[in-house]
């Protein structure tokens, strides 16, 4: 037999009666019934249930052994009574009375538990993720994530790409986030980059002539964090492929992603056919870039019935350049107090309240709308404004206006509140749309100065080199891909053409020597035969996140770093000693900083 187990503790079952086997794992939890010791153990596989009555010659073994202590046991497996089966657990048909007992490890007092999934402080469950890892939730995720890893791989390899793995040392390069940088001691004074994203490499692995490539790629930025981020590193699905338009790049996607949620969604369904809504239509419809289309509200602009009308408030926002007052239809929402339910939550997200009609029956019985700003509208406009909004006896329209980008975020929210409060939300589905046509350019509100608001290497989707157009019309052959309210995938057709690449690079400000500067390799490939390609990446922890229906980032990463972007576990970042400063021949200025 072997020297730790002959079985896994998820394999026992009734089969296996009077059998004898050694089983290794972790002591779940000790339970004394009636002076009989029983014990769930626990390996990466399962439980099972193993116990020493007080004849028991190893009794006093048993006795001694406290939760997460690593053991050795040896047994033999002994059917359950009919009515002790555990119809929860794999392995409830049997149990394994222990003969020998081996301890082959001890711990000290636990500083969190591992039995459950109780609610833990954060920062604490991360200086011990080692034991936090145990817990039930927590290890499920991190090997449903492998399983999604390995059915990705499949499922690219099955598609005919290739895996190339791209260089992890890299130089800076600007794609929207702040790189981290190391210093070369070999050089003193210039520093490497960590890449941001493999987008230089699988370009060029394109001009190499490979034609499909794919690669889950560790990517690092210094970033923020939020729940559905982590500040320093991520992985994501990379992919690029030559001699295609953006319907390859999204019939490859639709055909892998289906497939993948389908496959680990369990109850949930899966939308086959990815909508296509401009960047446009989204910001109007939804307040936002990724939208959550398992709410069927669609927002509307309804500037035009205030326009000089009673209601002073709105009338008064639209004299106003580039400002919209937008309404959200809340079909079933027509009480007064879900409506001052909707204006609190207004309130609490820092707004002085949102403006709401609702319809309801008068004392004869017909319908009017009811509301402040009804009363200010008058019946006429409000009741071209129900028809306009398709509304009835017993809905609503909550209302909010000024400048779009200023109100669009919270009317995202509170399009998506008003769906969860009223249950028209799909919570049992995954809702994919394919969000295109971004900017290519954006100006800065502080400096005028116009950048980049995408991807720089996006092919645009007008010739820059012949016509003259205001950079800020200019739209991208760029495409995300959205479900369920979160960006899950971002790509692009690029610009192979090298001459075009300098005038979008010069329209946000770069001179031709600067890229070629800090760009040189994709430039002097582009000079050599580039073929048109385009691709994208997919954020495998946000993947993992959604299938996992879990809120938070960090509980589909092994070792994630906290809020602030620290690690407690092993203490990082850490202050370098002297002697690793004056090899890179390096100074700390001000320590505090």
């Amino acid at each position: 037999m072997h020297l730790y187990r002959s079985h896994n503790c998820n394999e026992l079952r009734a089969g296996d009666d009077g059998e004898a086997v050694k089983l290794s794992g972790w002591v779940h939890r000790v339970r004394d019934h009636g002076g009989v010791l029983f014990i769930d153990l626990r390996d990466n596989f399962g439980l099972t249930q193993v116990l020493a009555d007080p004849d028991s010659p190893v009794f006093e073994d048993v006795e001694s052994v406290r939760a997460e202590w690593c053991v050795s046991i040896e047994g033999i497996v002994r059917k359950r009574d009919a009515s002790l089966i555990n119809e929860k657990l794999p392995t409830g048909e049997i149990e394994v009375f222990i003969s020998k007992i081996i301890i082959l490890g001890t711990a000290e007092e636990l500083p969190l538990p591992v039995f459950g999934d109780l609610p833990y402080p954060e920062d604490t469950r991360l200086k011990y993720r080692f034991l936090d890892l145990r817990r039930e939730g927590i290890h499920r995720n991190i090997i449903l994530r492998s399983k999604i890893v390995e059915f990705i791989r499949k499922e690219m390899w099955d598609n005919g790409f290739n895996e190339f793995q791209t260089p992890i040392i890299s130089s800076s390069s600007p794609e929207g986030a702040r790189d981290f940088l190391i210093p070369s001691r070999l050089h003193p004074g210039k520093f490497y980059a960590l890449p941001q994203a493999p987008q230089i490499y699988k370009q060029l692995i394109m001009v190499a002539g490979f034609d499909k490539y794919f690669q889950i790629a560790p990517c690092f930025r210094d970033e923020d964090p939020r729940s559905d981020r982590s500040p320093t590193d991520f992985y994501q699905l990379d992919i690029e492929m030559s001699f295609v338009e953006e319907h390859d790049v999204f019939q490859l996607v639709e055909k892998v992603f289906v497939k993948l949620f389908d496959n680990f969604s369990d109850t949930y369904t899966v939308n086959n056919n990815f909508p296509i809504i401009s960047f446009i239509q989204s910001m109007e419809w939804y307040g936002t870039d990724k939208p959550d289309l398992r709410n069927p509200i669609k927002m509307m602009d309804v500037s035009n019935f205030f326009v000089s009308s009673g209601f002073k408030i709105f009338a008064d926002i639209l004299t106003k350049d580039g400002t919209q007052i937008k309404a959200i239809p809340a079909k079933g929402g027509g009480s007064r107090k879900f409506c001052d339910r909707m204006n609190k939550f207004a309130q609490e997200q820092g707004l002085p309240g949102m403006g709401y009609i609702f319809w309801r029956s008068d004392n004869n019985g017909e319908l009017e709308a009811a509301g402040p700003i009804a009363k200010n509208l008058g019946k006429e406009k409000t009741d071209k404004l129900r028809d306009f909004l398709g509304l009835e006896k017993g809905d609503a329209a909550f209302f909010l206006g000024g400048v779009p980008d200023h109100f669009n975020e919270i009317a995202s929210k509170s399009r998506n509140v008003v769906g969860l409060e009223l249950g028209i939300t799909n919570l049992n589905s995954y809702e994919f749309c394919w969000i295109t046509d971004f900017p290519m350019y954006e100006r800065d509100a502080e400096t005028g100065k116009i950048e980049f608001s995408h991807n720089p290497f996006s092919m645009p989707k007008v010739d820059l080199l012949n016509e003259d157009i205001d950079p800020l019309s200019v739209l991208g052959m760029q495409y995300d891909l959205s479900c369920n309210g979160y960006e899950i995938l971002s790509g692009a057709i690029r610009n192979h053409k090298l001459e075009n690449l300098f005038k979008a690079f010069e329209i946000a400000g770069y001179a031709k020597e600067e890229v070629e500067g800090q760009f040189s390799g994709l430039v002097n490939a582009l000079r050599y035969g580039a073929p048109p390609h385009g691709g994208c990446a997919a954020g495998i922890d946000r993947i993992v996140m959604l299938l996992a229906k879990e809120d938070n980032i960090r509980e589909v990463i092994m070792f994630p770093m906290n809020q602030r972007a620290e690690d407690p576990m092993l203490g990082s970042p850490r202050t370098p000693t002297t002697e690793q400063l004056d090899e890179l021949k390096l100074k700390i200025i001000d320590h505090d900083l």
